[in-house]
């Protein structure tokens, strides 16, 4: 939290007119997306809600009482109805007669189906008896920054009892589960005058009679902490003062967007990785401060922050004033060593006889002094979320460090948390990543029928696109229209005049940053003209060569570049076109800058090949419809040269062609996304042409 941020109080956003006839399951729901709108009440993913409701029994008719809570891998602010589990609050506690006590808890998972109220697919989580046993109606979990901040300092008991007296009680660290459950209902019954309890090292939990009152309530309890903590640190140096000083923002983009493809490169040679870049004020003041490394080195306190960031982030050595980039960068493999090193030695201290093999031993959080914070992770919105988590967690060492002493989770406690064999069943359970999982593509000419094709079916199969083009109008449009369907996190736009060594350098670096490197490219961008060979201008002449030769070879560059860099290898594509091996009469600059593309890709494709990086080429021929080449002049051009009329453009292409086929981008697309993925990893140097067959452009 930062100063501004540490004093700004939550807002009550309950609307009684809103509310007003909503059932109480509704109202479960309301609460619940009001409470994770904001992150500095729970972070995503994080917390969860209940309410315990009477239902009609659909068996006997009779009135049943059912527990609402959130499922199992919900996010309470954009979770629907459905995505609460409902459970006979009669058969949870029943439950109470078959615990074997705590060494057998992990077992009364697996009866929660059995108390499924109404045959309710969503499965419920291991977090619902500590819903289910607190004699209220409603109960909220919460994990706010602001009271994580007081269970995460050494003295969490005292400040609890300081700020708020008997209304809030506290309880030593329990990991969640039946007997956390069963503590929390004895506590509410012995203390009917408490409204909540602060979890060491976790949380908030409050409760109330209803969804109103209890979403009032903790709002009214984060708030006495947020106004406690302004008041203690107001004056204070906060993590023992500033060191370092930031970069301007220029620079900072500059340090990361050389500093993620080398990273990248070096922790995604097993499973590919997505960056995220981060330099709100927060993550500066924590970067920039004197207790960066000491701090970093302790680990988060909430299990839910570490599940998402590891036990610790790595701690980059550089140095804002010296500007030692091509230091770091060369003791880079060092220093990645050391932490995989010390995550196994951690691994190994803290293993059981029956823990999962150990998972990635590299870094996900990666701290930047003056610059701020890269995370790495298997997709853009979990990179995204676990550098929000680390957030979270820097917001509450500043707090916690400031009135007292931070004190992170116990290193076993951590490892039993993230090697919980109830945790691992849910890794298990998760789909098999998509053929182009974790992949970073760069399309030009994206907002156009071809590019925007390209990127649907490259986002359908799991990977992150940047798509550029020269219209602001038609990329605007083609990001939000992309972003809706397939979500914002995978979908990023960026204005590049391709002929312009410049702009070209800036759209790569803007997709280290958004991303964090490139694995591949799909040159597409392009223009049409048609005239007889002694009527072309050399205007036109140049505009052809400029995009469709030259715009080629700089994105190309630019894409080869960092993919060697990273030495993962990567895919370029580029849409040339059937002219480029026919000629065409009356389209000499075209076909000619055409088949320059060919030969260029070919001659990528021979240095490319020790780096792993593949260059092959498709020819479309007549893609009439959603191309942008074909609106205007061209269409016209082409109408002329074959003496019909412009509406029987379509028939006349599709007559000519051997299958007697239309060719459509989609086309093109799948054979962009063939050349992309691992299905031609062992092709490079070719032509696939989608042409619906066309004998003078047979390959040779």
């Amino acid at each position: 939290m930062t100063e501004s941020a540490s004093s700004h109080l939550l807002d009550n956003r309950w609307d009684d007119a809103k509310a007003a006839g909503l059932s109480e399951s509704e109202l479960l729901l309301y609460r619940s997306n009001l409470l994770g709108s904001d992150k500095r009440i729970t972070n995503f993913g994080g917390g969860n809600t209940s309410a315990k409701v009477t239902e009609k029994d659909p068996l006997t008719g009779q009135d049943a009482t059912v527990l609402w809570v959130k499922g199992s891998g919900g996010d309470v602010g954009s979770m629907k109805l459905d995505g609460f589990a409902t459970l006979y609050q009669d058969k949870l506690e029943a439950l109470k007669g078959i615990y074997r006590g705590l060494e057998f808890e992990d077992e009364m998972v697996g009866y929660l189906p059995h108390c499924t109220f109404n045959l309710n697919p969503r499965a419920a989580s291991i977090d619902t008896p500590l819903h289910a046993y607190v004699p209220y109606k409603h109960v909220d979990h919460m994990h706010p920054d602001a009271i994580i901040a007081i269970a995460a300092s050494k003295n969490s008991r005292e400040l609890t009892q300081q700020i708020y007296g008997d209304a809030i009680g506290w309880l030593p660290w329990k990991r969640p589960g039946f007997e956390l459950g069963l503590w929390l209902s004895k506590f509410a019954k012995e203390n009917p005058n408490a409204k909540g309890v602060v979890l060491e090292s976790h949380g908030l939990f409050t409760w109330a009679d209803t969804s109103k009152d209890v979403y009032e309530l903790t709002l009214e309890i984060i708030n006495k902490a947020i106004a406690w903590f302004a008041k203690e640190t107001a004056g204070k140096a906060i993590f023992g003062g500033a060191v370092a000083q930031s970069l301007d923002a220029d620079k900072r983009r500059a340090v990361a967007a050389a500093l993620m493809p080398q990273i990248r490169g070096r922790i995604g040679k097993t499973e590919s990785k997505i960056g995220h870049f981060d330099d709100q004020p927060a993550v500066l003041e924590f970067v920039n401060s004197a207790q960066l490394r000491s701090l970093a080195a302790l680990g988060t306190s909430c299990p839910d922050h570490f599940l998402r960031t590891k036990i610790r982030p790595l701690v980059v050595d550089y140095d804002s004033a010296k500007d030692n980039l091509d230091e770091v960068l060369a003791g880079l493999d060092g220093a990645l060593d050391a932490y995989r090193a010390d995550y196994a030695a951690y691994y190994d201290r803290c293993k059981h006889d029956n823990s999962p093999a150990m998972r990635d031993p590299n870094a996900v959080v990666y701290l930047v002094p003056g610059v701020g914070m890269i995370t790495f992770a298997r997709d853009k919105a979990t990179a995204r979320i676990a550098g929000e988590f680390y957030v979270n967690a820097v917001n509450v060492m500043r707090g916690a460090s400031t009135v007292s002493t931070y004190v992170g989770l116990n290193e076993q406690e951590a490892f039993d948390i993230e090697y919980w064999l109830l945790e691992e069943a849910k890794l298990q359970r998760m789909p098999k990543p998509k053929s182009l999982a974790g992949r970073i593509a760069f399309i030009t000419g994206g907002a156009g029928g071809i590019g925007s094709a390209t990127a649907i079916r490259y986002l359908q199969e799991g990977a992150v696109v940047m798509i550029a083009d020269i219209d602001q109008a038609a990329l605007d449009s083609t990001v939000a229209g992309l972003g809706a369907k397939y979500g914002k996190d995978n979908i990023r736009g960026v204005i590049a005049n391709v002929t312009s060594e410049g702009a070209v350098d800036k759209a790569f670096h803007d997709t280290l940053i958004e991303f964090g490197g490139i694995d591949i490219l799909v040159s597409n961008a392009g223009i049409s003209s048609a005239a007889p060979f002694e009527e072309t201008t050399l205007e036109t002449w140049d505009k052809n060569i400029a995009i469709l030769a030259t715009g080629y070879f700089l994105v190309s560059r630019a894409a080869y570049r960092i993919m060697k860099t990273q030495k993962l290898g990567g895919s370029i594509v580029f849409i040339a076109s059937k002219n480029g091996l026919a000629a065409s009469a009356g389209a000499s600059a075209y076909c000619t800058a055409k088949a320059a593309e060919i030969h260029l890709a070919r001659c990528l494709a021979l240095e490319g090949a020790p780096f792993g990086i593949r260059v092959n080429t498709i020819n479309p021929d007549a893609v009439l419809r959603g191309s942008k080449i074909w609106q205007g002049e061209w269409r016209q051009q082409r109408a002329e040269s074959n003496k019909i009329g412009e509406d029987d453009l379509e028939e006349f292409y599709r007559n000519r062609s051997l299958l007697k086929r239309s060719v459509f981008p989609e086309d093109i697309a799948e054979a962009a996304y063939f050349l992309a993925a691992d299905l031609s990893n062992k092709s490079t140097g070719n032509i696939i042409n989608v042409d619906a067959g066309n004998v003078i452009s047979f390959t040779r």
